[in-house]
């Protein structure tokens, strides 16, 4: 048996216990009539994707509908946790397939690893001096958003969690058959528990709760898992190039928009900000806390036989030399640990920051006092023959200190580009400088408030009388100067715009953290700024206009003089979300594309580097897929060592839930960012990009059309998507604090991105995922040439899957299309029809859905030369096939709730639990589908 059938088979096995333990639960808990049900409908589902057939297809529905309403959410139910479990499996085997890589004496590394990229390194002849200089340009960060995406509650997380650790035990190649029936009882508890636990929320989460939701996974996996990615990356250089010793930057971070993003959601208010500022602060300090316990105890060197440096006896204060001088250090280190958690408690309780007067010992004021100490414990044992101890003991502490200072991840701030405007408009007309703000034009905006920030005379006075939204607006820079103040200035660093339109929505942002103290000026220019302010281009027209601003942003004395403060670098974040939704998946892909490489050009040309943020989401409708292929994909001259992306809904959990995926995640991600980096185009590969970027302009312009017709032309186009899908239903999930429209509005283009697509993919439509592209290469291949039809077409089929083959972009695009394309189901989706009152509606948007879903396969197979779809991605193909037959039970479920739902008025007895169990479909076929939105 190969090495592979091994591990496959240790797959099968996890999932045979995990079924069979699954079924012992629901007979136990809901009787053999529920347990029966559920095998029915598993194996009518089974039948009917085998061979369909409208009498199979009707005795499933059939069925579905016989089985009572008492019993109902039973069976949703099981098929739901059935996913969980089979998810949580295959996550496994993932950690235990790299385990298998890293113990196999195998020639050819890992695909996506650190060790792949090194090797590409030597293979292209790169020297040491060129290699440290990338490696000295290297950072990634990756930011946790709490858009409502991720539908798993933390209680159920905690015990997920701890089947993944028993299912870990069971490889062990030792156990005893005793043992193994150990595990497995212990793992059907742990089923009995999330059954008995409600997969849903009883009332909406806070914002404070997705704070420490989001901690959850840096306090429990990434903490420990960021200083063994850097270490591992060390030793591959090493190996690689054993005569060089490379200098390695702490370049791996984590960002939060949770607690900062308060885009629509009024319930992120400064005083949460300020809060979000004390529980990361909080947990930094809990977990520096035990790690020095822990060294205290590892550190026990006597002086008499170990010795220890002069500088580390000076800094313990005592008159006499204490026997154990590492100990007795770290006992001060702790007590000054213990001052700062004082000083924390005393802030909770106050408004005027951190400033209690009652605490005995001085609490470090920074991390790098933190640092300073620990630094100086370094030195000693290295000076006294103990380089082994401190490379095991103390380095890594250091490096989790240089990582997570006081601030553990670092907030962004999100805000409106309306809300600063109306701000700074009250002011103006409050301090009588200017009444006729809002009326002013764009140029005169852009001169007033270049003079206001220049001017170092405040315009602000508490004493104003402004109405409460202005003051919670300056609040919050307020808030940020406190924060950075007294945690870092890591804490807060970014603070973008939203509905980014002109410049002057960057220098009303630029005025109000002057007006804070977050900006000093001298001489008419700025010279020192706590803030970058970055614009956030979100729409196909915001992406088209973005490289004109550059240039306006960059010739602007006053922001100039801000990026200057910065090191020459601006941030520029770009929305995936909103702009597929704008113009489809192609257009979307494109112009991100092109608006990156032409904002690059003009920042060059300034002397000025951009760091992109790729404000990418979970689903493959929002510019979700892997990330090393997301970062390859970019444009090679817009890398240059540096990447920003979310990290949003299902991936989180998917990524980081486990040490053994956090480890591959995280590596991938740096091994992208490294060979990207080296990925400078030659004259020739830029004359042929140019051609290729010419045949997907063309194609991106009959796709827009495609897409923007569709879906904003065609009449009522609402009224189907709306009756169509669980829109309305999924507001219930409780799954976010943010509301899911940006303003009560009856339009499309008021409509989150993230319910939009999260809709699409419940009744398996992925719509947004691929819809346009059909057209698009339909329109290209028919295209007439001087050398025959025949041949033409050949040609530009040619050239087609030569950019698929060998341009990156193209590559990514198509590949992500193919698993949307993989997960749509169109017979499934057509059961929701029966939910659109008018059926010539909903008869004529679903006949053109279908026309299109069928071009854009057929194309599809032919560029990618397949039979068919994911025939090049085998795992993920059978992984869907495999699946498919447990997400049906669940879709037509959802179908004959929702129209049941819909009839009853929301004071019907029934209502409540009818709604219940709508919910809990749709949290199955997300975990069933590895998508939310």
């Amino acid at each position: 048996m190969s090495e592979r059938d091994v591990t496959e088979a240790a797959l099968h096995r996890d999932i045979r216990i995990l079924g069979n333990i699954l079924g012992e639960v629901i007979v136990e808990l809901c009787g053999l009539e529920v347990f029966n049900h559920v095998e029915d409908l598993r194996a009518l589902s089974k039948a009917l994707r085998q061979a369909h057939s409208e009498e199979l297809k009707q005795a499933f529905e059939d069925r579905v509908n016989s089985i009572s309403a008492e019993q109902r959410p039973y069976v949703i139910r099981a098929f739901a946790l059935y996913f969980e479990l089979i998810n949580l499996a295959e996550q496994h085997h993932r950690i235990r397939r790299k385990r298998e890589y890293e113990r196999s004496e195998r020639p050819t590394p890992q695909r996506g690893s650190i060790e792949s990229a090194m090797r590409t390194f030597k293979e292209r002849g790169l020297d040491a001096e060129h290699l440290q200089q990338i490696v000295e340009a290297l950072g990634v960060e990756l930011v946790l958003t709490a858009h409502p995406t991720e539908a798993t509650r933390r209680s159920i997380l905690d015990k997920h969690q701890r089947i993944a650790g028993l299912l870990e035990r069971l490889d062990d190649p030792l156990l005893s058959n005793r043992a193994a029936r150990t595990i497995e009882r212990e793992i059907r508890a742990e089923v009995v528990s999330i059954w008995q636990t409600s997969p849903i929320r009883d009332k909406r989460i806070t914002v404070l709760g997705e704070v420490r939701n989001g901690l959850y996974f840096l306090d429990s996996i990434l903490f420990d898992i960021l200083p063994e990615v850097h270490l591992h990356l060390e030793e591959e250089l090493s190996k690689a190039y054993p005569n060089r010793n490379f200098k390695v930057p702490s370049f791996l971070r984590f960002g939060s928009w949770m607690g900062g993003d308060r885009d629509g959601n009024p319930n992120v208010t400064a005083d949460v900000t300020w809060q979000t500022l004390l529980i990361h602060f909080e947990l930094a300090l809990s977990k520096y806390r035990e790690r020095l316990v822990a060294m205290s105890l590892d550190l026990s060197q006597s002086y008499s036989l170990a010795g220890a440096s002069q500088e580390l006896l000076d800094s313990l204060g005592c008159a006499d030399i204490p026997s154990e001088p590492y100990r007795a250090k770290l006992d001060i280190m702790m007590a000054r640990l213990e001052a700062s958690i004082a000083e924390l408690d005393y802030a909770k309780t106050q408004s005027d920051g951190l400033l209690a007067t009652n605490i005995v010992n001085r609490p470090y004021a920074s991390a790098k006092e933190l640092l300073a100490d620990l630094y100086m414990i370094d030195r000693s044992l290295r000076e006294h023959h103990g380089a082994g101890v401190a490379d095991a003991k103390v380095r890594p502490l250091i490096q989790q200190v240089e990582l997570f200072g006081f601030h553990m991840a670092t907030l962004d701030i999100r805000q409106h580009s309306a809300v600063h405007e109306a701000t700074v408009a009250e002011l103006l007309e409050a301090a009588q400088i200017r009444s006729d703000y809002m009326d002013m034009s764009e140029s005169e905006r852009i001169e007033r408030l270049t003079k206001l920030i220049v001017d170092p005379r405040p315009v602000w006075s508490r004493f104003y009388n402004l109405s409460d939204t202005a003051r919670e607006t300056l609040n919050v820079f307020e808030t940020i100067k406190r924060g950075k103040d007294r945690l870092g200035e890591e804490c807060i660093q970014t603070y973008l715009i939203s509905m980014t339109a002109g410049v002057s929505d960057l220098l009303e942002v630029l005025f109000l953290a002057k007006e804070a103290g977050l900006v000093r000026v001298e001489n008419q220019s700025i010279v020192e700024s706590r803030l970058n302010v970055a614009p956030l281009f979100e729409t196909i027209d915001d992406l088209r206009r973005a490289p004109e601003m550059v240039e306006m942003l960059l010739n602007n004395p006053t922001f100039r003089s801000q990026v200057k403060a910065h090191g020459d670098l601006q941030e520029i974040m770009l929305g995936y979300s909103d702009s597929n939704k704008d113009g489809g998946v192609l257009t979307a892909n494109w112009e991100l594309y092109k608006a990156q490489k032409a904002m690059y050009k003009i920042a060059n040309a300034h002397g000025v580097r951009l760091k992109f943020f790729h404000g990418r989401g979970g689903a493959l409708g929002r510019g979700g897929g892997p990330v090393e292929r997301s970062i390859l994909a970019q444009p090679p001259e817009a890398l240059l060592g540096k990447v920003k992306i979310t990290e949003q809904g299902e991936v989180i959990s998917q990524r980081y839930s486990h040490r053994g995926l956090a480890e591959r995640s995280l590596e991938s991600a740096v091994a992208a960012v490294l060979t990207g980096s080296l990925n400078v185009q030659t004259p020739s590969m830029q004359r042929t990009e140019t051609m290729w970027s010419n045949i997907v302009e063309e194609m991106s312009e009959v796709s827009y059309q495609c897409y923007h017709g569709f879906i904003y032309g065609t009449p009522d186009f609402l009224t189907y998507f709306q009756q169509a899908t669980p829109i309305g239903e999924i507001g219930e999930l409780n799954i976010g604090s943010r509301p899911s429209k940006r303003k009560n509005s009856p339009r499309i283009e008021d409509l989150r991105a993230i319910p939009w697509v999260f809709s699409w993919t419940q009744t398996r439509h992925l719509l947004p995922a691929w819809f346009g592209f059909g057209t698009a290469v339909e329109s290209y291949m028919a295209k007439n040439g001087q050398s025959g039809p025949d041949k033409e077409r050949q040609q530009r089929m040619r050239i087609l899957r030569e950019m698929n083959k060998k341009w990156p972009f193209f590559r990514a695009l198509v590949d992500n299309l193919q698993m949307a394309l993989a997960k749509t189901d169109l017979t499934i989706a057509s059961a929701y029809l029966a939910l659109v009152q008018d059926k010539e509606l909903a008869k004529r948007v679903f006949a053109g859905v279908e026309a299109e879903f069928e071009r854009t396969c057929k194309w599809v197979l032919e560029i990618t030369e397949q039979t068919e779809l994911l025939d090049n991605s085998p795992v993920i193909k059978e992984s869907i096939r495999l699946r498919n037959p447990y997400v049906d039970p669940l879709s037509y479920f959802q179908v004959a709730l929702l129209k049941e739902l819909r009839e009853l008025s929301a004071d019907d007895d029934r209502y409540a639990e009818t709604l219940q169990a709508v919910l809990w479909t749709i949290k199955g076929i997300a975990s069933g589908l590895r998508n939310t939105g």
